[in-house]
């Protein structure tokens, strides 16, 4: 009987010393989510001047990046940038880049799911498609660690 008083006594203290995520306030969301856009805004200026290292500076520059498309996965960093690099090799193919119906969904204060859509404009054709991010906000910016990105068939 006592040390069935002890175990549900350490129960009781652990779950009371276990603490939820912060909580997200309509505050916290707006912020965070104009924070977010901001970056993804940043993005598509990069991508317009045809700068792919000043738009990768919104994905997290680590080996556990992931980046998802065409049926691939990409892991890091280093092998996303040489994909983007590859797939558009000069201005004509990168084209102009356009993100809109973005969706900022925020889970806690340092974790958010970002949706939207991305249309390139170029010279002979127009892709475009979704993309969905998942972001984590590291010493105090918001990094992308994982991009699916899809193209809708025309």
């Amino acid at each position: 009987m006592f040390r069935a008083l002890i175990a549900g006594l350490v129960v009781l203290i652990a779950a009371a010393c276990a603490s939820a995520p912060p909580a997200v306030t309509a505050d916290i969301q707006a912020r965070e989510s104009a924070r977010i856009l901001a970056l993804l805004k940043a993005q598509d200026e990069a991508w317009n001047r045809g700068d792919i290292e000043g738009f990768m500076a919104g994905y997290w520059q680590s080996e556990e990046l992931r980046f998802a498309s065409g049926g691939d996965v990409t892991r890091g960093y280093a092998g996303t940038l040489a994909r983007y690099k590859a797939r558009y090799s000069d201005r004509a193919l990168m084209g102009m880049l356009n993100t809109t119906d973005h969706e900022i969904i925020l889970l806690s204060p340092d974790a958010a799911v970002a949706h939207g859509r991305w249309q390139l404009t170029r010279e002979k054709d127009a892709p475009g498609g979704l993309y969905t991010l998942v972001l984590r906000k590291t010493y105090g910016e918001w990094v992308i660690i994982s991009d699916t990105t899809t193209s809708a068939e025309e």
